[in-house]
């Protein structure tokens, strides 16, 4: 169980204030089920609030350092029945390095991300065509904006976008 700096726990806090609990622990206690959910959303939130259905402060505490000790993770802060905690999460693999991109794909790339921010909305294939700069028809935008996709300079939120 990691030792939290008073500035780093301020800073946990105030960004727990905002948080929902994700766990709730009612009167069964900590159940191997309700160990594995904090583990789940610790592993997805890194920070988690959790709702403890118990009147007892003493048995709060007790499940705190349970909690702690089981997850290897740190309290944060306990007020009332709210028990906050953090664990710092996996490291993210890094992000590939993008590579050059030839002139014709960097013209759409420009289009379509001026595009999306001057309109707020999914950009298509034939709006970024009848813009002068790109010059190409609308299946060569298309065929180029899937291989910018594949390269991760674009995502496609949904099949219709």
């Amino acid at each position: 169980m990691e030792t939290l700096a008073p500035a780093r726990r301020r800073a946990l806090r105030a960004k727990a204030h905002y948080l929902h609990p994700v766990v709730s622990i009612g009167h069964h206690g900590l159940t191997p089920a309700v160990l594995h959910e904090l583990d789940v959303n610790l592993l997805a939130h890194e920070l988690i609030k959790v709702r403890v259905f118990s009147d007892l402060r003493d048995e709060r505490d007790a499940m705190l350092q349970r909690i702690c000790e089981a997850l290897d993770a740190t309290p944060v802060q306990h007020i009332g029945k709210l028990l906050v905690l953090w664990r710092q999460g996996p490291e993210k693999p890094a992000a590939p390095v993008p590579q050059e991109l030839d002139p014709r794909k960097a013209a759409i790339l420009e289009a379509v991300v001026t595009e999306h921010i001057d309109t707020a909305q999914p950009v298509g294939s034939g709006s970024v065509a009848s813009n002068q700069s790109v010059g190409v028809s609308p299946a060569t935008v298309r065929s180029e904006m899937v291989a910018l996709e594949r390269e991760g300079f674009l995502a496609q939120p949904h099949t219709s976008a």
